[in-house]
């Protein structure tokens, strides 16, 4: 009797399991008609089915976490064309939403207020409409806000001052009005606002010199007035407020000093109106409103003058025929001004990029300016999902954090680890802009290039951003966890190297690898031309996670400068790396590469860097071969491939070029 009750309870448990997996899933409901609304015409979301698992793998751009609940929507560049659907509230554990780059239309929807969880949220390069919804300050674990390059109207909601987490807001290039809120420099981890390329008015508030984290603000070709605060002097060229012809104040090389010397850095100082309006609140009496004359006289409430008023309106009189021919001269000054400085730039409205539009520029500027977005290019080939904006670097990298430094160069720039939005780790390498290719054609050529490189053993470029604002290009890579193949060499000598000895197999796998990679290079294929690397060493061989090489800094000598191509060599032709025929041709050849490749085989090998006094002559016998390989083997590898690829690395490296085989003939050998 005891275990009936027992009985009844599991026999209630199974019922009410059965009912709660019958039940419809909510978050199924709202991804489906997120697809309807996304996706009108079904080209994309196909994958989207309402009989699927949105967390199963098979619904494209849906991530979710241990507890199958969404938590990612990642379809930027997918070339969707609906609008975005109130039903996305009930995703609420979404903490990234990634629709950038599409034709999305519409109003963005005031439920996304629901979604308290959201960290990301990028909407930017769309055609969305309507105002910011003010709910968006509901969301208080934002930290990156795009919505630049739309068609967005009204204001700035004053409810972002609330964001405490948000460290990007990027609004650029709506049509954006009324006045900047004070309340965003309230923001205490505020690192980039870009407002740029709207409609707003008014002064710039002085609170935004509060923000302690604010690095870049954007406030070019917008309508704004009064003077600039002095605090915004420690932005260096982070500020930048060009076309904005009612800006005033000291210190600014481009601004002209404001009349009146009254000092306006004082944070409670009413906003967001210049000089002379400060004392009104409304938005909607624009700027050239003239708020110093009366209604009176003339007006239905007006009282008739007497003498005394007579005698203050003879000399308001006076004061406001003085005030014009003031104002005449005051005018005739600024439009000489103007002239002057306009003559000497030249201004351009094209769009560039979402990282930062042209601004005027003098003829010398260097002309890579922000070229991730640069729409004159004519590159069928280039897609946009090799683009990237200095935002997602600076998210990727942690704001080039010294804690994800993989490397300097001293020829280039510094290399970081970086974790992109979906969670993929890449590489990001800066070239400084003086070190690369000065004609844009011959630097996009280049960067064409390296875009079709499709090999295994080939290190993926996944994208690249070009700024003006930092004077330097990013290229980002696949990340390799293994670090270079300089690093598993000089075992002993290094303190022990890494931790790891390479085993036999794998050093043989390794060379495999590196030889497919320099002839996939040299081969010309259908979707690229053959290209010579020029520059291969141990340390530009990068191990993945499995130890699967990768040829790295392929084709970097078609996007920089010659004399950093020859500074670069420097390094390369200590180690002996560099065919004896450049010394005098000083030309590049595939041969080049193959002598480069007989070194590698050495080095790999004997698990040394230096292998100058290796000398092999004929065939080398087993004692000879015992001296060679390298000792941290104990003996473990095989006395027939070690054979074999010394004869290999003797080829490869014979004095005549014409002597040496063909890396497609070195790849057969090897197979």
């Amino acid at each position: 009797m005891a275990s009936s009750p027992t009985f009844l309870h599991l026999l209630l448990l199974v019922f009410f399991l059965s009912c709660a997996s019958a039940l419809p899933n909510p978050e199924l409901s709202s991804l489906m008609a997120l697809k309807e609304s996304l996706d009108p015409q079904h080209h994309v979301l196909s994958t989207w089915s309402r009989n699927g698992e949105p967390c199963s793998g098979t619904f494209v751009g849906v991530a979710c976490n241990v507890h199958g609940k969404v938590t990612s929507i990642s379809l930027q560049g997918m070339g969707l064309s609906g609008s975005i659907s109130p039903a996305i509230a009930g995703l609420r554990s979404l903490t990234g939403l990634y629709l950038h780059y599409n034709r999305l239309t519409g109003e963005i929807p005031r439920e996304v207020g629901n979604l308290t969880l959201l960290s990301d949220f990028y909407l930017d390069v769309n055609r969305l409409q309507g105002s910011i919804p003010a709910e968006i300050g509901n969301l208080g674990n934002l930290q990156v806000l795009q919505l630049g390059y739309n068609r967005l109207t009204g204001n700035i909601p004053t409810l972002l001052g609330r964001l405490k987490k948000l460290s990007v807001l990027t609004l650029q290039s709506n049509q954006l009005t009324g006045a900047i809120p004070a309340s965003l420099g309230d923001l205490p981890n505020l690192m980039r606002l870009d407002l740029s390329f709207n409609h707003l008015f008014g002064s710039i508030p002085v609170k935004l010199v509060e923000a302690p984290l604010l690095t870049v603000l954007d406030l070019r070709n917008n309508s704004l007035s009064g003077d600039v605060p002095s605090g915004l002097k420690r932005l260096n060229g982070g500020f930048q407020f060009a076309n904005n012809k009612g800006l005033c104040g000291a210190g600014f090389d481009t601004l002209k000093l404001c009349p009146s010397s009254e000092p306006l850095d004082n944070p409670s100082k009413p906003e967001p109106f210049g000089p002379g309006l400060t004392g009104l609140r409304t938005q909607q009496i624009p700027q050239s409103t003239n708020l110093g004359s009366s209604q009176c006289p003339g007006g239905p409430h007006c009282s008739k003058p007497t003498k005394s008023s007579a005698g203050t309106v003879i000399g308001a009189l006076v004061l406001a025929i003085g005030c014009a021919i003031v104002g005449l001269f005051t005018f005739l000054w600024y439009r000489r001004r103007k002239q002057k400085i306009g003559s000497s730039l030249e201004i351009s409205d094209s769009r560039l990029s979402t990282d930062q539009l042209q601004e005027p520029t003098r003829k010398s500027s260097f002309p890579l300016v922000s070229v991730d977005y640069n729409t004159s290019w004519d590159m069928n080939n280039l897609s946009d999902s090799h683009r990237f904006n200095l935002e997602e670097v600076e998210f990727a990298t942690q704001y080039f954090s010294e804690v994800n430094l993989l490397g300097k160069s001293i020829y280039m720039g510094s290399t970081y680890k970086g974790i992109l939005r979906d969670g993929t780790v890449v590489a990001v390498r800066s070239i400084n802009r003086s070190s690369c290719k000065q004609e844009e054609a011959e630097f996009l050529k280049g960067l064409k290039v390296l875009t079709l490189l499709r090999h295994e053993n080939v290190l993926r470029l996944r994208g690249f951003c070009c700024s003006r604002g930092r004077g330097e290009c990013f290229l980002i890579y696949d990340y390799a966890a293994n670090g270079s193949l300089a690093q598993y060499l000089d075992f002993k000598s290094n303190g022990g190297g890494l931790g790891n000895i390479l085993d036999w197999a794998t050093r043989v796998s390794i060379i495999n690898g590196i030889a497919k990679g320099i002839e996939y290079l040299h081969n010309n294929r259908a979707n690229k031309p053959s290209i010579l690397h020029q520059n291969i060493s141990a340390e530009k061989i990068l191990l993945d996670l499995h130890y699967v090489p990768k040829l790295s800094c392929v084709g970097l000598h078609k996007l920089l400068v010659d004399d950093i191509n020859f500074s670069t060599l420097k390094a390369s032709a200590a180690m002996g790396y560099l065919a004896p025929e450049y010394a005098t041709t000083g030309r590049f050849t595939e041969k080049s590469d193959v002598y480069a490749f007989g070194l590698l085989i050495l080095q790999i090998i004997t698990g040394k860097l230096d292998v100058s006094a290796i000398t092999i002559n004929g065939e080398i016998t087993v004692d000879e071969l015992q001296e060679i390989i390298d000792d941290s083997l104990d003996g473990r590898f095989s006395k027939k491939e070690a054979v074999k690829l010394v004869q290999i690395a003797q080829d490869c490296m014979s004095e005549a070029p014409s002597r040496r085989p063909s890396m497609e003939m070195v790849v057969e050998l090897l197979s």
